[in-house]
């Protein structure tokens, strides 16, 4: 279906277009890289990546719907469909024309995964950086890893239905962390967090649309990430297409360290190869 057919069809049900999407920076030349980060932050979320990429790949940065300098309309809900449609219609604007790498960071991750499922044969690679991986308790077998995700989902609710404490918390946060702006929580952002929170990241769809995808994906994460649930990620590491890339002493942060590794998972699907140190970083399981 051609574009202008969309648009017909979206005028004729009185759906309006989706809103594109802030380009944070677009920098070097080679395979395209897209960077794609999560919920309560921007594109600074990139900062230690965009350099190690830049020399030989065109990096680009997006801001998700509603954070950044992204829209927020005011009758977005923010929800999955939302997010996707944001982000699939500001990658048409970009015209990219060969199959690229596709990286997303927390609730990014999420939403690029998705993305991925719903476009066989657009991606090179697809990197999960950071995901909140939280299936559905009911759907939990072991009761250990059931009873933390259910814990991880009830302190969301609780964040969402106590703005204040939420608000407060979230401002002492942001002084102690060493990015500045990677992590925002306030009264202009609420809005697009709290629905964000309870659309995308409380009910998820990433291990049905993960089965679904059909290129490599690679999925990085720190031992220290504080919003991965312990033995969440069990199911998805037991698809045969993820491979697993686990960063010692690293959070959720994209710091150094974790860049290196993620920069090597990106390289992977040009065969040019890692940067120095990074199979050192990680531990690589199928």
């Amino acid at each position: 279906m051609s574009d202008g057919l969309l648009e017909r069809l979206r005028r004729g049900l009185g759906l309006r277009r989706a809103p594109l999407l802030h380009i944070a920076s677009d920098v070097g030349e080679g395979p395209a890289v897209v960077l794609v980060h999560g919920i309560a932050s921007s594109s600074v979320t990139f900062q230690n990546l965009v350099p190690l990429l830049e020399p030989r790949h065109r990096a680009i940065s997006i801001d998700i719907l509603g954070f950044g300098r992204s829209p927020a309309p005011e009758d977005a809900q923010y929800t999955m469909d939302e997010h996707v449609a944001a982000l699939d219609g500001t990658l048409r604007s970009l015209r990219l024309r060969e199959p690229f790498v596709l990286v997303g960071h927390s609730l990014g991750s999420l939403i690029v995964a998705r993305w991925a499922a719903e476009h066989p044969g657009a991606l090179s690679r697809l990197v999960l950086v950071g995901p909140p991986v939280y299936p559905s308790p009911t759907e939990i077998g072991d009761r250990r890893v059931r009873t933390r995700v259910s814990a991880y989902l009830r302190a969301y609710e609780f964040l969402r239905n106590n703005k204040e404490f939420t608000l407060r918390n979230a401002a002492v946060l942001a002084r102690l962390l060493p990015i500045k702006n990677v992590f925002e929580i306030t009264e202009k952002s609420w809005r697009p967090f709290v629905l964000s929170l309870q659309n995308c990241v409380e009910r998820q769809t990433v291990v049905g649309d993960l089965a679904r995808v059909r290129v490599p994906v690679e999925v990085v994460y720190g031992t220290m990430d504080a919003f991965i649930a312990p033995g969440s990620l069990t199911v998805i590491e037991a698809m045969r297409h993820v491979t697993m890339h686990r960063v010692e002493a690293n959070d959720h942060l994209i710091r150094k360290r974790l860049a290196r590794v993620v920069a090597a998972a990106c390289d992977a699907s040009t065969g040019s190869g890692g940067q120095d140190g990074s199979a050192s970083d990680s531990t690589t399981s199928r």
